[in-house]
């Protein structure tokens, strides 16, 4: 709440003396104006006043409460009766019912209206997880008050209460209950209905010691408005609050009590009177002079209005009779927080806030407070305000995930209030009319959080729905308020409903209607058959109002109900099961499914009948003490507590409750479109099985998962285990996983049954069965108008994967188990890297380092390994090459027979430069020989297989597999020289001069320089460099062609010398060449390292002269090829260049003429070019 250091707002109700203005008769008040404050008139005594309390008598006997005082006799009939009164009627009525009330009378009706639980104070006081758990309460963190600020709020420094990462201590109430009990209490004062104090602040470090003057008014035992001049902002009471508030719940007999300060006044005569209104005037004269002579103004002047009123406002007297009895909220303080939090986007725990004020909207719901209805209409304006919708509508982007679970939320939430069983008409209609306002806004989010969908009104496909809401059907998609607009049209008239949730007794033994929708089961228990997901929203909701017993009830007869729909739908399959299974084709038997639905019906049921399980009888039919439970933080156990008189012989609510949820896992439903629908789906299955793995399974639990196990293998359509089910329904991954590890250790048949079952994935199948476009009795049918987008594809498969893997795990040292999980994985699993991750699994958990290795496991992780190969061997994947190496691995552990098992078979597995670059050679490798133990017979029989496999590689792919065909074959004469020959083939036609020269360089380096000069010629015959190849990655090439050419004679040499000059029209490489040639004599080094004696080769002569002049011409034509598109900032760079052609010309015995007329023919062709031609002139004459 926000306190502020302000006044309270001028009373309402006006209090008169008797006898005051033509209306009053003696001993009543004039006026009857609503609102907080009023006063009492004061009346003689009478004797038969606490006898006309006597009506409220049978309130006592309900009751049975000690006094909070320290008596233990018996309570007086009086204190019984002004109790009763206090709380429920207003003070203004007591006084229009009774001439005359004594003041005992009003004295013990004014200390009983002040509220006695605590329970409440702590509500309003601090955030709390929810109403269910009050241990978490003390855990919980009220509302950051700087937030209020930094959105330019007030600006005033936070409370204690808003510490966002305060622990309990921090906490509103508990800084409240230190602040008590360190006696910083003072002053405590009761005036009527008005409570007032002072509470000191304790020095800090850095803040001096502070007195806060709170006051608290009340009426029928709620705080109904408080201000404290802490100035503290924030949507809950403040510390200072709470600890006067608890001071005069624990305390009631140290505060001093008064009757209305319009009592005390009617006793004095005028006199008093004055003396009275001077003193106070002098006490606070600079406060209230101003205010008191403009009142003695108004009231001495004939025609004001204030004379014009009866009697005078008393703000401590009760409310008047037309004042609504509420606990104080602030509406402006939750309206700015809640627009803050949303502000952020999700950021600072903004979401955390938002989730804890929705908790405490069900906490206000539960205590059954009309608040909880107040605050969530604040909240939802401020939703439905926020700026991003309109935004992300326009955009067509979609809110993010976190912010569409709090509209999910909202929408429940509302789904409760309409749903409140002892709401009035006039009350629902109002909120009927704010949900279809909200529900017409363009920008109010679709149910789906996606593009809305067009299913028909399922909510009202109940008894009760004929009169469904048409407004909302005929939209054209369903909003976030569209269920609690259709639930505004139920009621909880019926009669066989209210049986059900008022009595344990319910039955009927002699009802024998076995039709479907039959009232009774064949046991006499009640059923209810209503549209699943409404029925188990009314479980909520009543659970949500403070019902728990009723909702309990409730719960029951519908989980009774769904067992015996079960049972006849299992009969019914049966009945048609032949018929069904020769056609292959299948249904959908619920177009929503249950878990993922909207209103989460079977988590209402799981949740409900687990609450039963944890909470004993006391605190269930009502309220445990709320102090007892405090900061008691305990670890749940969940128990078989005694049976339900509606449960089976060893039943309980914990047997029920694992029964529904694996009833809601396994139905066979079909996959909403859209995004979140589908993330929903997944999120909520996950969430129901980890609430379910946190029960310890016991026989008799055991028992219900065998039960619903061999049901939903053998339920046909109903089932999404059944033995046909439609391609486009919900996969049962995740909940055949959770099953599997369940049954798995007290029935392994059965558990391997239904995870087998699980592991298809129709939807990825070209040949899965279409849906039966038919309606059978009891079926319906849905026909897609489209191929659906399963958004969550990958997530599923990767539950595939899991469920795969646990088997694996599981069926270790089975071989018959073993080869049924490994046909299940090859049939069922599409997806290349997750048939590698369970092939990765299963060698993991082969060859774990504590046992020998499990060669059956070995076996099945190398077939899936070859099954991933067959799969991307002919598409691309970033993971091929580790893929390929892992195999390889895999396959040195199976033995030597699959290593040379794969190479035999390589084609089908490898491409031709992996099965040569990574197989061969490492099935060659030393690392390899000594892992496998391998003696020299075996050793030369797989390299034989390796020698093979590269030649064959060679011949299919020369260019990338000759080189690692002539590596891998150097050893066996025969088979390198068939390598080396498959090389020659291939050059002339399919390598590239790369290719070849890289082979040459091999050859040389092994010691066949003539094979690598063949090769190198080869090579020369496939290059063409052009006069500005200057930077070519091949010139290295060919300088190592020309100088192996060289060094093997004058022959070889004068070979090679015509291809470069064919081949090589760049001057500079070319001058490098020639130049390297003249330096020494040709095969100056031969072949077996003997110096040979020879001259020098002449520049004149073959093959050094053509060399010389290609070179020449290559310089002319480069020179004039520059100078066509020169400019003047390439002119330096030109003269250095013809400075080295000039080198070049010189070597020739005429070089120097040639260069001169060069130079010439240059200057007068470019002429035009005259500051480059002065730079020639200049260097070059």
């Amino acid at each position: 709440m926000a306190e502020r250091g302000q006044l309270p707002p001028p009373a309402k109700r006006l209090c008169c003396r008797p006898g005051y203005g033509p209306g009053c008769r003696p001993g009543q008040r004039a006026g009857g104006g609503g609102g907080p404050g009023g006063g009492a008139l004061c009346a003689g005594p009478s004797s038969a006043a606490a006898a006309a309390f006597s009506s409220s008598s049978s309130a006592a006997a309900a009751l049975g409460l000690l006094p909070l005082g320290k008596t233990q006799s018996p309570e007086s009939l009086l204190d019984i009766a002004a109790r009763r009164v206090a709380e429920k009627w207003p003070f203004q009525r007591v006084e229009e019912r009774f001439e005359r009330i004594p003041e005992p009378v009003q004295r013990r009706i004014v200390y009983w209206s002040f509220p006695r639980s605590e329970r409440e104070i702590c509500m309003y006081s601090s955030f709390n997880t929810g109403a269910d758990d009050p241990a978490a309460a003390a855990a919980a963190v009220s509302v950051s008050s700087s937030a209020v600020s930094a959105a330019g709020g007030a600006g005033t420094a936070p409370g204690g209460a808003a510490e966002a990462a305060a622990d309990e201590s921090r906490l509103p109430f508990r800084r409240g209950i230190a602040l008590l009990d360190g006696g910083c209490v003072d002053n405590v004062l009761q005036v009527g209905f008005h409570l007032s104090g002072t509470v000191t602040e304790p020095a800090m470090q850095s803040e001096p010691e502070t007195v806060c003057n709170v006051a608290i008014s009340f009426d029928r035992c709620k705080i109904t408005s408080v201000t404290c001049s802490c100035g503290n902002k924030d949507i809950f009471y403040c510390a200072h609050v709470v600890a006067l508030s608890l001071y005069r719940i624990r305390k009631p007999d140290q505060v001093k009590l008064h009757l209305p300060i319009s009592e005390t006044l009617f006793q004095m005569n005028r006199d008093q009177l004055q003396k009275f209104v001077q003193y106070l005037i002098t006490v606070h004269h600079t406060e209230v002079l101003p205010t008191a002579q403009k009142l003695a103004d108004e009231i001495l002047s004939q025609n004001s209005e204030i004379n014009q009123v009866h009697g005078a406002p008393d703000p401590t007297a009760g409310a008047s009779i037309d004042d609504e009895n509420c606990w104080h909220l602030d509406e402006e303080q939750v309206q700015e927080q809640v627009k803050i939090f949303l502000s952020q986007g999700g950021y600072h725990g903004s979401g955390k806030q938002l989730n804890l004020l929705f908790a405490k909207v069900r906490e206000m719901l539960k205590m059954r407070d009309s608040n909880g209805a107040r605050m969530l209409t604040l909240i939802t304006e401020q939703f439905m305000a926020d700026p991003r919708l309109a935004l992300w509508r326009q955009q067509g982007t979609a809110m993010t995930d976190k912010y569409r679970q709090l509209w999910d939320e909202l929408g429940a939430l509302w789904m409760c209030i309409v749903l409140n069983p002892h709401c009035k008409l006039e009350q629902k209609a109002s909120w009927l009319k704010q949900l279809k306002k909200w529900n017409s806004v363009d920008v109010c989010p679709w149910e789906d959080g996606n593009h809305g969908n067009e299913l028909p009104n399922l909510t009202n496909a109940l008894p009760q729905g004929a009169n469904a809401n048409q407004d909302s059907s005929n939209r054209p998609h369903r909003t976030v308020f569209t269920r609690a607009i259709e639930a505004c049209d139920l009621h909880w008239q019926d009669s066989h409903l209210q049986h059900i949730i008022s009595s344990d007794l319910y039955t009927n033994y002699c009802y024998h209607d076995d039709t479907e929708n039959s009232l009774f089961d064949s046991h006499g228990w009640p059923l209810w058959h209503e549209h699943v997901p409404t029925a188990c929203a009314r479980v909520d909701a009543l659970r949500s109002h403070g019902y728990p017993r009723e909702a309990l009830r409730l719960a029951i007869a519908i989980v009774n109900t769904l067992r015996r729909q079960q049972q006849k739908q299992l009969e019914m399959f049966r009945a048609q099961k032949k018929e069904l299974l020769h056609k292959g084709v299948t249904s959908i038997t619920n177009l929503e499914g249950w878990v993922g639905h909207p209103l989460d019906p079977i988590g209402t049921l799981f949740s409900s009948l687990m609450e039963a399980c944890r909470v004993d009888d006391e605190s269930f039919h009502g309220f445990s003490d709320f102090m007892e439970n405090m900061g008691q933080c305990k670890s749940l156990e969940y128990q078989h507590l005694p049976a339900h008189k509606f449960l089976e012989e060893g039943e309980s609510y914990l047997t029920l409750a694992v029964e529904v949820a694996l009833i809601g896992l396994g139905q066979q439903r079909i996959m909403p479109d859209g995004l979140y629908a589908q993330e929903k789906v997944c999120r909520n299955e996950e969430q129901l099985i980890s609430k379910l793995q946190e029960i310890e399974l016991d026989d008799t639990l055991v028992k219900i998962f065998r039960k619903q196990a061999v049901f939903l293998l053998e339920a046909g359509p109903y089932s999404g285990l059944g033995e046909v089910i439609h391609r486009e329904s919900v996969p049962m991954h995740t909940f055949a996983k959770y099953l599997f590890t369940s049954l798995l250790p007290h029935d392994a048949e059965l558990a391997y049954k239904t995870a087998l079952r699980a592991m298809r994935l129709l939807v990825l199948e070209s040949t899965a069965p279409s849906g039966d476009m038919s309606r059978p009795h009891h079926i319906a049918s849905v026909v897609p108008n489209r191929y659906p987008r399963w958004f969550t594809l990958s997530h599923i498969e990767s539950q595939q994967c899991e469920l795969a893997s646990t088997m694996l795990t599981a069926a270790k040292g089975d071989v018959r188990r073993l080869e049924t999980v490994l046909e299940s994985i090859q049939k069922n699993i599409h997806s290349s890297s997750h048939i590698f991750k369970l092939a990765q699994d299963a060698f993991k958990i082969a060859t774990l380092m504590d046992s020998l290795p499990d060669i059956t496991l070995l076996k099945v992780s190398l077939e899936l390994g070859l099954q991933v190969m067959r799969m991307t061997l002919s598409t691309l994947n970033w993971r091929r090459r580790e893929m390929v190496r892992w195999l390889v691995t895999c396959a040195t552990e199976v033995g030597v027979y699959a290593l040379d098992s794969i190479m035999q078979n390589w084609f089908t597995l490898f491409t031709p430069t992996e099965a040569t670059s990574i197989v061969a050679t490492t099935v060659m490798s030393n690392s390899t020989i000594v892992r496998l133990h391998l003696d020299c017979h075996q050793q030369e029989k797989l390299a034989g297989s390796a020698r093979t496999l590269a030649l064959q590689c060679a011949m299919k792919d020369p260019q990338n597999c000759a080189l690692s065909a002539l590596t891998l074959c150097e050893k066996d004469h025969i088979a390198f020289e068939t390598a080396y020959q498959i090389v020659l083939d291939a050059a002339t036609t399919g390598m590239s001069y790369s290719q070849l020269f890289t082979i040459a360089r091999y050859m040389e380096h092994r010691g066949y320089p003539m094979r690598a000069y063949k090769l190198a010629t080869l090579a020369m015959t496939h290059l063409n460099l052009s006069y500005n190849q200057d930077t070519h990655p091949a010139i290295n090439d060919v300088l190592w062609a020309c100088a192996l050419s060289h060094s093997l004679g004058k022959n070889e040499l004068a070979a090679i010398i015509p291809l470069v000059v064919k081949s090589v029209k760049c001057a500079t490489v070319l001058s490098d060449i020639l130049r390297r040639c003249t330096l020494t004599t040709p095969g100056m080094v031969g072949l077996h390292g003997r110096r040979n004696s020879g001259k020098l080769m002449s520049l004149d002569k073959a093959p050094l002269r053509q060399l010389l002049d290609a070179t020449i011409g290559a310089y002319i034509n480069t020179t004039h090829s520059r100078l066509t598109h020169i400019s003047p900032r390439h002119y330096s760079e030109f003269i250095e260049f013809l400075s080295k052609a000039r080198e070049t010309f010189l070597m020739a015995h005429d070089g120097h003429i040639q260069f001169t007329q060069f130079i010439d023919n240059l200057k007068q062709i470019y002429k035009g070019k005259k500051k480059l031609m002065m730079l020639v002139r200049e260097r070059f004459g």
